[in-house]
């Protein structure tokens, strides 16, 4: 297929997304840059400001109510914050008057194109649904899913459900979070939704910022950045969220390393072919990203899959096939130390038709290489787990420690994206690049 063409059918197919299968529950269409309808307002609890990440809770429960009978259940929700728009940035954006009553855009208009469908078009998530591990029986062992755990509470939200609805809104551990999933920057980010004296709840723009989701908190109608985590057009233009590590794994190792842990169900109150990727060629790393104005940093090729590392200010990438090759990287970020795995046996959602069909791209994992202070040193075993030279510790590809002297601890993960060069390089063009 022609590049021409693939663009032509990535429209269509974000097109279908957005109109879903005779699905009475989607937004009806309209122009991308009217603003939406909203929730009914509701109260909202205290909330912690965007500077600093908030302590979460000091203990949890389960979140599986007892009484689950291997059917959806809800979990408890962190209600959000009433609508107060000063200014919608969809109306910014459209009209392209920047008003002395809001920031300036941190971005050029024109960077800002619509991707097809209108606001909430692809429909996030609002009300989740999970279940228990042992009642899953729609992923195969190789599927990737997103992995996020707070407090103990261990959640996986599939891809083949985040690819048709790239944001979930949830409460985990008693925070208000969205999880957000990228297809055409092939990046998941989670950030904490209390901001200020505000809890925010998200939904997709229709709009893309090179190439990337265009995110829009319904409180505000503020334009946020997927990839930055920053308001972009609107009255929190400048703002930041505060952001969590969050992993892309198979489900054999979620479902292997937290038993007890919750999967997002695909009761999502929408009609989709899950399991279906509608990307199918997309990774190709001689393609071309869809929509994509800017100039791509010549190192690499567009599609070339990175793995970013964020801290303290400081950008690095690793180029996945190297760290693939020795499944162990080891250097820094911002003067500390810190370590990259690798473990095969999770599909690509981008490549195949059928998601638990595609090549097998692997999950990656960022540490800092200390527990309690003491520094270690991992070389990699070939079957997905690492050892430490200090302990002789075996751990997984979660910074699990799972035998030996350290079995039971965990390393602290730095904040990464499995992401393609042209995203990587354009949002963070100081970055440096490891290898191995």
């Amino acid at each position: 297929m022609n590049r021409g063409a693939f663009s032509l059918t990535v429209v269509g197919v974000l097109v279908l997304a957005a109109c879903g299968s005779g699905d009475a529950a989607v937004a009806p269409a309209e122009d991308a840059t009217t603003s939406p309808a909203t929730s009914p307002p509701v109260t909202s609890p205290p909330a912690a400001t965007s500077d600093d990440a908030p302590d979460p809770p000091t203990s949890v429960g389960s979140p599986i109510p007892p009484d689950a009978d291997g059917e959806p259940f809800a979990v408890e929700q962190i209600a959000s914050s009433p609508r107060d728009v000063t200014r919608s940035g969809f109306e910014v954006f459209r009209s392209q008057d920047v008003t002395p009553d809001i920031p300036p855009p941190l971005v050029e208009f024109e960077e800002v194109r619509s991707g097809g469908p209108p606001p909430d078009g692809i429909p996030p998530v609002d009300e989740p649904r999970f279940l228990r591990v042992d009642d899953v029986d729609f992923l195969a062992d190789n599927e990737p899913v997103l992995f996020f755990e707070l407090d103990g509470d261990a959640r996986a939200y599939p891809v083949q459900i985040m690819t048709w609805h790239e944001i979930v809104n949830d409460t985990v551990a008693g925070v208000p979070v969205t999880i957000s999933y990228c297809p055409l920057c092939n990046s998941a980010v989670a950030y904490d939704r209390r901001f200020g004296d505000q809890v925010l709840d998200f939904g997709t723009s229709g709009l893309l910022y090179n190439s990337a989701l265009v995110m829009y908190d319904r409180q505000t109608e503020t334009l946020w950045s997927h990839f930055t985590a920053q308001g972009i057009i609107g009255e929190l233009t400048g703002e930041e969220l505060t952001t969590f590590p969050l992993a892309t794994v198979s489900w054999q190792t979620f479902r292997e390393a937290h038993p007890d842990g919750i999967v997002l169900s695909r009761d999502t109150g929408f009609n989709r072919d899950y399991g279906r990727n509608p990307y199918p060629g997309y990774d190709n790393v001689d393609g071309t990203p869809f929509l994509f104005q800017g100039e791509v940093d010549g190192r690499y090729t567009a599609l070339t899959r990175i793995v970013g590392i964020e801290f303290d200010d400081a950008a690095v990438g690793i180029p996945l096939q190297e760290l693939r090759d020795v499944e162990v990287v080891s250097g820094s970020i911002a003067g500390q130390p810190l370590v990259a795995f690798w473990a095969a046996g999770t599909s690509s959602a981008l490549q195949s038709e059928s998601i638990a069909q595609g090549v097998d791209v692997g999950a990656t994992g960022v540490f800092v290489p200390q527990v309690d202070g003491r520094s270690l040193t991992f070389t990699a075993n070939g079957d997905g787990t690492f050892t430490d030279a200090e302990t002789s510790s075996t751990w997984n590809i979660l910074g699990e420690g799972v035998a030996g002297e350290l079995a039971g601890q965990r390393l602290d993960a730095y904040t990464h994206v499995d992401t393609f060069w042209f995203a990587w390089s354009t949002f963070r063009p100081d970055t440096e690049v490891l290898t191995g």
